[in-house]
């Protein structure tokens, strides 16, 4: 041990390899190496002292400048003494970690990078070390060390890994070739050997995603990183557990690995399970929900409520006659009337006319349901045109009490649309007129019917100047095209709202405080009328579940969750593995986050955010897209090969719904070398006799040996359809060469035909997309609502399209084509047939229609499909310039 002295009148400072001791009259101190940074030696007013922390020791009196000046550097060597040995020690550990992980040929986790990290001290020693004059004295161990440490770690671990790869999927080409069916590719292999904490695979549609985790699951069992009987696999539905749990058994065995104790399970088997274990009593699941009836039980509790409270009753078909169709935003305008009369187009209402807007149709349904008799822009009494005005008609007129009404298109600001040009003139212009002739004018605005108390406000104000309104939800509908929300959607829409509030836990405060912040667009009349109508329904439904002494799939999964994380039970699985994370729910994400919460846990979520289709059943993309926010980091990889589309149909699908920029960017290749037909487009009056006829047609063709048998020696096609009731689609008779059947596209997913054909591709309620299937109101229950158009539809459009091993076809109406299927005209990969000579032209007024002929008063003309909602026209003989690329394709 080395030992340096300075000393003066009443003061000795000794310096040690391992502290500073001061000696003076007031007492000793002793300052450890490890305190010693905190030293300085300072000259002040000619005097010299020694000081911790910026506060005097010690008067160094009768020092000289170079003495003081050693007694610095003496303490800076001793400062940096124990930063040296212990950079020395961390060195140690990385290089140990590297050399072993080479070694046993061992992926590097990010936990144990993160733990390394945490560890790692203070960066920028090597600038230190020559400062404090103690370069001489270290070795050559110590200054490597010493720079060491600002070492970028992470990259070092990452080239470490990808060593450790390039070599086992050398090493171990037999295992990856043999242990599943069909050998593993360059992407599933190395999904297996990348065997971080946390690991998420974007898979695309038929890339072999089974195969990874069943080939994961084998390669952790057979290099021993993990006993078969601490790794569990979960599924989404039974069938998918029961598959999962025979492969394993069967790879495992015809590759020598034992399985013994590993275990595929669903979601709730294992819910259950863990509640049973931490409670001593396994719980029950609802036998409603068990048989599928959640939506059944949603609507006998709504029919208890109607009968019990007539304030439930009236706010029940108050949102569903009235503001379930209505759009929360004022700019949003889809006419789908036309007046022939006013040559108009507007909006349906119950009475049989056409109005304007759909404030104005809100307006006019609440009129009608309650027996008002009113009339729709009468005319002024008074001739009140001028150069600038035509004469005047206020939107409703009451003739039982000569009372005009003017619905006003004013947001929440109090302001019209920016586009509504003179519209504040105008509103001033109608109150002079009113105030001039002496007439009573009655006034209400969309904004405050929409999210204040407009209708009540109306209904008073009417009722004081002498109407009577005689509420009926029964009322008959004069025209028929003008349809409200079904009691049954209504009762799906509240089951897919309480799934997700019970995914997430949310209490009536929660959403309150979700209105006031998150989601405060939404928080006005509209939500608070449906969350008054819910509550008394969650209410309802939790009290069959205590008298039943049951649970429901959402409670289950939040208690079973609430267990892991609280340590009341150890579920003793170190390697877990989810399949079809797309579909995961919040609870779901909190069950399995329970799962991986303590050190040397290894979770693998695989799934396509591309292929998230069952918000109804509680699934919140978020949970995928918020993978390392929700887990931890980790690795991100992507199986973009796909083993059953046709290059053809992964080109126009991957263009089709990665349009949506909320989602993941990644390729998709097909493994066939035959790119393979283009999508066909059949434009047809009768989707049923396209059917028969595209089904002879293939039909023929196999029997003549031009198309050749499928896998099982036959020729399957699946007909998928957005609803079930497209199931009358299907001929009576059907080719007995082929395999046909009938699917939802739902029922579709993780299926697959030779080809696919989706008969529905059409515009309307019941069409694809559904223009039912979103309520905005379902963005209060979940955490990271979706923005983009159509998101759900179109990824379930997506799920259709990549069902298909061949072929594609798709079934619409030439008068009512999707706005899927317009938007696919657009794709060099899709081609056009039908009962026309014409080509299909995209309306150039509004991008989402198709010319059609129409026959008006001077003959026939071309007109856009969508009308009323675009009133593009042209002329019949006039030729279009341009057409699209799938029209021009015609074959």
């Amino acid at each position: 041990m080395s030992t340096s002295e300075w000393s003066g009148k009443g003061w000795t400072v000794t310096v040690t390899d391992t502290e500073v001791a001061l000696a003076q009259a007031s007492g000793p101190v002793t300052v450890s190496s490890t305190n010693a940074a905190r030293l300085e030696v300072r000259r002040r007013w000619f005097r010299w002292s020694l000081r911790n922390d910026r506060r005097p020791l010690v008067h160094l009196r009768g020092i000289t400048k170079t003495e003081a000046s050693a007694l610095l550097g003496a303490l800076r060597r001793l400062a940096v003494t124990p930063a040296i040995a212990d950079a020395v020690a961390w060195y140690a550990a990385v290089t140990q970690l590297l050399a072993g992980a080479r070694t046993e040929q061992r992926w590097i986790p990010a936990e144990t990078v993160d733990a390394l990290l945490a560890t790692r001290p203070e960066p920028r020693l090597v600038d230190r070390v020559p400062v404090a004059g103690c370069e001489p004295s270290l070795t050559a161990d110590q200054l490597e060390a010493a720079g060491f440490l600002d070492a970028d770690l992470e990259s070092m671990v990452a080239g470490t890994n990808e060593q450790i790869m390039a070599s086992e999927l050398s090493t171990r080409r037999l295992f990856f070739d043999t242990i599943e069916k069909t050998p593993l590719n360059d992407e599933q292999a190395r999904a297996v050997v990348c065997f971080d904490n946390r690991v998420q695979v974007l898979a695309a549609a038929g890339s072999g995603k089974t195969s990874v985790m069943v080939a994961r699951a084998a390669y952790a069992v057979s290099r021993g990183f993990v006993a078969p009987g601490r790794i569990l696999l979960l599924a989404f539905n039974k069938a998918a557990a029961t598959e999962l749990q025979e492969r394993v058994a069967a790879r495992f065995a015809a590759a020598g690995i034992d399985s013994s104790g590993l275990r595929a399970s669903t979601f709730h088997s294992f819910g259950l399970d863990v509640i049973g274990r931490a409670t001593g009593e396994k719980p029950r699941l609802a036998r409603w929900l068990d048989q599928g009836e959640d939506v059944a039980m949603v609507l006998r509790i709504v029919d208890e409520l109607r009968d019990a409270s007539e304030s439930f009753r009236y706010h029940w078909d108050l949102y569903r006659l009235l503001f379930a169709n209505a759009p929360a935003d004022l700019a949003e305008n889809e006419p789908d009337g036309y007046d022939h009369a006013t040559r108009q187009t507007g909006d349906r209402t119950f009475a049989g006319e056409v109005v304007k807007s759909h404030g104005e149709r809100l307006i006019a349904n609440f009129l009608y349901l309650n027996g008002v008799d009113y009339v729709y822009e009468r005319p002024y009494d008074a001739d009140v045109s001028d150069t600038a005005h035509s004469q005047y008609r206020p939107d409703f007129y009451y003739p039982g009490i000569d009372v005009w009404h003017e619905h006003w298109a004013l947001g929440r600001d109090g302001k019209p649309p920016l586009e509504f040009q003179g519209y504040a003139e105008g509103m001033a212009w109608k109150r002079r007129v009113h105030a001039q002739h002496g007439t009573t004018l009655v006034e209400s605005a969309w904004a405050d019917v929409m999210f204040g108390d407009g209708l009540t406000k109306l209904k008073d104000e009417l009722t004081r100047l002498g109407l009577t309104f005689d509420w009926n939800p029964d009322r008959p509908i004069n025209d028929g095209r003008a349809k409200p929300m079904k009691h049954g959607d209504l009762a799906r829409l509240v089951r897919t709202f309480m799934t997700h509030v019970k995914s997430n836990s949310w209490t009536a405060e929660d959403l309150d405080r979700r209105l006031a912040a998150d989601v405060a667009r939404l928080n006005g009349f509209r939500t608070r009328l449906f969350l008054e109508v819910y509550w008394p329904i969650h209410a309802g439904w939790e009290q069959r579940l205590a008298a039943n002494r049951s649970v429901d799939f959402e409670d289950m999964l939040v208690q079973a969750a609430g267990h892991l994380e609280a340590g009341n039970i150890s579920a003793g699985y170190d390697l877990i593995m989810v399949d079809e994370f797309q579909d995961a729910s919040r609870a779901r994400a909190r069950l399995v986050r329970g799962l991986v919460k303590t050190p040397g846990r290894f979770l693998m979520a695989v799934g396509d955010d591309w292929q998230s289709i069952n918000r109804f059943a509680g699934a919140d993309l978020s949970v995928m897209t918020d993978f390392e926010a929700l887990f931890g980091r980790g690795h991100q990889l992507a199986l973009t090969t796909t083993f059953r589309c046709t290059q053809t149909i992964c080109d126009v699908a991957r263009t089709f719904v990665s349009k949506n920029p909320n989602q993941f960017s990644k390729p998709m290749r097909s493994a066939h070398q035959d790119p393979g037909p283009p999508v066909t487009v059949i434009q047809a009056d009768d989707p049923a006799g396209a059917l028969a006829s595209y089904l002879d047609d293939l039909s023929t063709a196999v029997s003549g040996g031009s198309v050749p048998n499928g896998r099982d020696g036959t020729v399957s096609v699946d007909v998928l359809g957005r609803y079930g009731s497209e199931r009358d689609v299907l001929p009576r008779h059907l080719p007995v060469n082929l395999h046909v059947r009938f699917r939802t596209v739902h029922g579709s997913k993780g299926l697959e035909a030779d080809y696919i054909v989706i008969p529905g591709m059409t515009t309307g309620t019941y069409g694809f997309p559904s223009t039912i299937a979103d309520d905005p109101v379902l963005d209060l229950a979940m955490p990271a609502p979706e923005t983009f158009p159509h998101a759900e539809e179109r990824r379930l459009f997506y799920v259709a399209l990549t069902r298909a091993r061949r072929a594609v076809l798709l079934i619409t109406h030439p008068r009512r084509m999707s706005p899927f299927v317009i938007e696919l005209l657009k794709d060099p990969h899709v081609t056009v047939t039908g009962n026309s000579d014409a080509p299909v032209q995209i309306c150039p007024g509004c991008g989402q229609g198709t010319l059609v002929e129409r026959n008006g008063k001077f003959g026939p003309f071309l007109g856009c499909s969508t009308f009323p909602a675009c009133k593009h026209t042209r002329e019949l003989q006039q030729r279009p310039t341009g057409t699209s690329p799938a029209a021009r394709r015609r074959h």
